[in-house]
């Protein structure tokens, strides 16, 4: 293993219940003074959405919102809301909501004065120097669930909707300058999703910390991550005011984000398609593809997972660890494969053609190949 890196960590977070209370001050601290809300359309009329904008209104911030999102916003999104954007004068988003708000309101603020397409901006190689840095408005990220942790994300995830490729936009710019992160915006979450976006969390954390690059930073945080995972979700999951498990899990999906910096693998590399081409739930996908990947992998990480389970204080190594895993997404209700999440008829090469093109793939602690990919594709169909 070669030790070096690139190391850079995340932003000015303002953690705990009742925070949303400082939109104003942190705006002002971002350098906003025209403000666009950006959240997709679940959360646009929700009472915590206009108790934010009644924040920002009476903060002098105005009260705009941009709300045409879609579960997996595309290029067509990012358009409107530019139109939305410029039109406003505005000089700042507030990206409120889940993954795909937090996304769409990112790449926004990304794209605010871009005269490049969006797709110039991808993550492969150093297209992100592409970027003219000046045309990068700044953010403040306001997450109401706990999985993604794009809120201390420098990527935004969109979908192209002519190719039905999920395509990763990345700038170091793209890190919102302030973060609210307050539970109780989670407490209204419903259990499925709360399940969803909590293994998501785990996948963030699992992955990273399983990846076969040097960076200890990232390691440290994503096994205390997969611990209050596994200590807070099922909690969450069975009673959504359980204020203290919904504290420990936005915590939790802002660290599993934190190291992925170290990388991710299989798990995201396949539900990036799947998601695109079947509109999976991804943090769903993620916990159904788990176990498999954990098996596929387990030549290269055995030992490493092992250490895991003695932290966690899981007994049986890494047989045990699995099986842990297994009895979470029992209690949560996960599907026990793709078929039984609705991925009935896959075009199975295109997946793998898709997963093999993805960045996560180079995060595997295996390599992936067409033969070995399509093998693992093929088990999570069916068990």
């Amino acid at each position: 293993m070669q030790l070096t890196g690139n190391w850079s960590y995340p932003t000015a977070i303002r953690f705990g219940a009742g925070r949303i209370a400082e939109i104003g001050e942190a705006c002002r601290a971002a350098g906003i003074g025209n403000p666009l809300l950006v959240t997709d359309r679940g959360l646009a009329d929700l009472a915590m959405t206009q108790d934010t904008l009644d924040r920002m209104e009476r903060a002098g911030l105005g009260r705009a919102m941009f709300s045409d999102v879609d579960p997996n916003p595309n290029e067509e999104n990012v358009a409107e809301g530019l139109r939305t954007y410029r039109d406003g004068g505005h000089d700042g988003v507030v990206a409120f909501g889940g993954g795909s708000g937090l996304d769409l309101g990112k790449t926004l603020a990304f794209m605010a004065r871009q005269t490049r397409p969006i797709w110039d901006f991808e993550d492969i190689g150093d297209w992100w120097t592409r970027a003219d840095p000046d045309g990068i408005d700044p953010i403040v990220a306001v997450p109401t669930t706990a999985g993604t942790g794009s809120e201390v994300g420098r990527a935004g995830v969109i979908t192209n909707s002519q190719t039905s490729e999920k395509k990763i936009i990345f700038h170091p710019k793209m890190l919102p300058g302030v973060v609210i992160c307050d539970p109780e915006l989670t407490v209204s979450m419903p259990p499925a999703i709360t399940a969803g976006t909590g293994m998501d969390a785990l996948a963030h954390c699992l992955e990273a910390y399983c990846a076969p690059h040097y960076h200890p930073l990232s390691q440290g945080i994503a096994l205390e991550g997969m611990r209050l995972v596994m200590d807070n979700l099922p909690r969450a999951y069975e009673n959504g005011t359980d204020l203290e498990a919904r504290s420990h899990m936005m915590a939790a999906a802002a660290m599993g984000a934190t190291a992925f910096q170290k990388g991710l693998g299989a798990i995201h590399a396949l539900s990036h398609p799947i998601g695109a081409l079947h509109h999976t739930h991804h943090g769903t996908t993620n916990a159904v593809l788990m176990r498999a990947v954990l098996r596929f992998n387990r030549p290269a990480i055995e030992e490493a997972i092992g250490r895991a389970a003695d932290y966690l204080q899981i007994p049986g190594g890494f047989d045990g660890f699995v099986d842990h895993i297994g009895a979470l997404c029992r209690t949560l209700s996960i599907p026990e494969n793709l078929a039984e999440l609705g991925v009935t008829d896959p075009d199975i090469d295109r997946i793998v053609k898709d997963a093999l093109a993805d960045p996560s793939a180079s995060g595997n602690p295996v390599k992936m190949t067409a033969q070995n990919t399509r093998k693992l594709l093929e088990t999570c169909l069916r068990s």
